[in-house]
């Protein structure tokens, strides 16, 4: 029986001394039997047909174990001869829930240290699979582990470095010393570098967003469609980094003359959420590169591989050791972590996307240092659609904003305010567009467009919402229950007869469930889309120029979309005003969160 090897994985294109390490922590002492196991695997890739399946813990003679081998050890022998071949020293066995697992101790200078081998689930490509922290341009081990699960069927994708306070710490001190170096490196090889990156996460798109769908639910065409929107803040960023120019300034004394520069702030700490693992990274990470800035990133708990397969990319393109620094966590280490890293002395900069819950407490621990800060939190966007507007181009602008990744993005419409003239019109093409538009299912489906929800804890807010509207009057159009699938799954709803005092329309709900709201006239629509203490984004639908001026200017949002339901681009601003956030990111000014004004008087001329 042969087993065709696990494809081979992507190198490095920088070789150093550093690669090369005996890393024997990482696998227990074999027994006899595991080492005379070896023998075979790292000489042959053929496994001989044998009879018995042995107890691989017992403690029978090596030569009797190789008589009775079985499916496991099949699978070891390809993947040790798979590990040799990629410069593979030594090869160790170590037992795990799973059987057999071949583990590389030792790797040829020059080469990626694979912490351990696992065949990545749904075909996922194992090459930019890494679970062990990056810092200082190495892989790290942390003392302990956590799963990260698969959220449309619950199971365990892998398990993954979860770093304490120390390690974050750590990773901050190998910023600073990289920091030092990267600031004096001119702004056209900081923008070669991120060019390169850019390259190849366009080259490895397809793998990038099989792991995005893996470790987020979402479903792979809208995955596919975040790696480019990701790697395009690279690009961008990468000829912005060439635009950071300063001023000169002529004073009223004839020998002096007053000049303005730019210079990177320092170090960046970088904190973001789930439900765009890679684009949110992205679009934080290149400006503080351009800038001349170095991070450190802790990703969500819930998918940590894809900032693990940005790290890999990185290191690729030749990013220097300490610029780009990854140190994933578990939920329950989150707290210190990010406590740790806001509140070190030499960080100079937090940007964060999340909760305005988590954003307050990340404010307090930055305001004792007096740090920079720029922060995108929660929505509630209104969708507006006034008696002029187009009903059709309004229920495809809806759909839109409303159902990408299940609802679970910050700038979906939350409430949907429709004008009692179009009322119910809306409400029936909305719902036949629903039916027959929106398919539940796995993200791998090619079906699907609408994934699982990213844990249970998030369908039961959904639930909690629709239940609270029913009991207060509303009606279900559409949907309203969780979907046969698992317990992660939602059938998308909608509901009519929806009242301003229900939770979904002072709550974001994070999910896929649609409120209307009907009103009477623009001043009351403008009233009920105001009446929130935060103020990211807002769309509204009319074809009356007055209008539209008019209703664009007194929205208390930070973007507003206008006959357009999807509003985001790298090339535009992206921020919120209220609770919704500080600061703005992508576009021009997105660099700007990552660069300090110097002022330097220049006398005696």
């Amino acid at each position: 029986m042969y087993m065709r090897p696990p494809p081979q994985p992507l190198l490095r294109d920088r070789s150093s001394q550093r690669y090369a390490r005996t890393r024997s922590s990482l696998a227990p002492p074999c027994s006899a039997q595991e080492r005379a196991l070896v023998a075979i695997c790292a000489t042959c890739s053929r496994a001989p047909a044998l009879q018995r399946v042995p107890d691989a813990r017992s403690s029978r003679r090596p030569q009797r174990a190789l008589a009775c081998l079985f499916p496991a050890v099949i699978r070891a022998m390809a993947t040790c001869v798979w590990l040799r071949r990629c410069g593979a020293r030594l090869i160790r066995l170590a037992f795990s829930d799973r059987g057999l697992c071949p583990r590389a101790v030792c790797w040829a200078p020059g080469r990626a240290p694979l912490r351990a081998y696992a065949r990545g689930p749904g075909g996922l490509p194992t090459a930019l699979l890494r679970t062990d922290s990056f810092v200082g341009g190495r892989w790290l081990p942390a003392a302990a582990v956590f799963p990260v699960l698969d959220p449309a069927s619950g199971a365990e994708l892998g398990r993954v470095a979860d770093c304490g306070a120390a390690e974050a710490r750590a990773a901050v001190g190998a910023a600073y010393d990289a920091f030092c170096s990267w600031r004096s490196v001119s702004a056209k090889e900081r923008s070669s570098l991120l060019r390169k990156w850019y390259d190849l996460m366009i080259r490895n798109k397809d793998d990038l967003a099989k792991i995005i769908t893996a470790e987020s639910g979402k479903p792979l065409m809208e995955a596919q469609g975040e790696i480019l929107y990701s790697a395009h803040f690279l690009e961008w960023f990468s000829e912005e980094a060439r635009r950071t120019y300063g001023d000169i300034i002529y004073t009223p004394a004839r020998d002096k003359r007053a000049l303005v520069l730019k210079q990177p702030v320092g170090v960046a700490v970088v904190i973001t959420p789930w439900n765009f693992p890679s684009a949110m990274i992205t679009r934080k990470v290149g400006a503080a590169l351009a800038a001349g800035c170095t991070v450190v990133v802790k990703p969500a708990e819930d998918t940590p591989f894809s900032a693990l397969a940005l790290a890999e990319l990185a290191n690729q393109a030749g990013i220097p050791p300490g610029v780009y620094n990854v140190v994933p966590c578990s939920q329950k280490k989150a707290r210190d972590v990010g406590e740790a890293l806001c509140t070190d002395p030499l960080v100079s900069k937090i940007s964060f996307t999340g909760s305005t819950a988590t954003g307050k407490i990340l404010l307090h621990h930055a305001a004792n240092s007096v740090k920079r800060v720029s922060m995108e939190l929660g929505g509630h966007a209104p969708f507006i659609v006034f008696n002029s507007a187009n009903v059709d181009h309004a229920v495809a602008g809806a759909m839109a904003s409303k159902f990408r990744n299940s609802g679970q993005t910050c700038v979906c419409s939350n409430r949907f305010l429709v004008q009692r003239g179009i009322h119910d019109s809306f409400v029936k093409k909305f719902a036949e567009a629903i039916n027959t538009n929106l398919h539940v299912g796995n993200g791998f489906e090619e079906r699907t467009t609408q994934g699982p929800l990213i844990n249970e804890k998030a369908v039961e807010k959904v639930e909690k919402h629709v239940s609270d509207a029913l009991s207060k009057g509303a009606t279900v159009v559409t949907g309203g229950k969780r979907h046969q699938l698992g317990k992660n799954f939602f059938e998308p709803t909608l509901l009519s007869n929806v009242t301003q005092d229900m939770l979904c329309s002072r709550e974001e709900t994070f999910g896929p469930l649609a409120p209307v709201i009907k009103f009477n006239t623009e001043e009351e629509a403008v009233a009920i889309a105001n009446a929130t203490d935060v103020g990211l984004a807002g769309y509204f639908y009319s074809q009356d120029p007055a209008q539209i001026w008019r209703v664009a200017e007194q929205l208390e949002v930070g973007m507003v979309g206008v006959n357009e339901g999807l509003i985001s681009s790298v090339e535009c601003p992206f921020g919120g005003v209220k609770q919704s956030g500080l600061g703005r990111e992508g576009s021009k000014y997105g660099i700007d969160e990552y660069l300090e004004l110097k002022y330097v008087c220049f006398g005696g001329l």
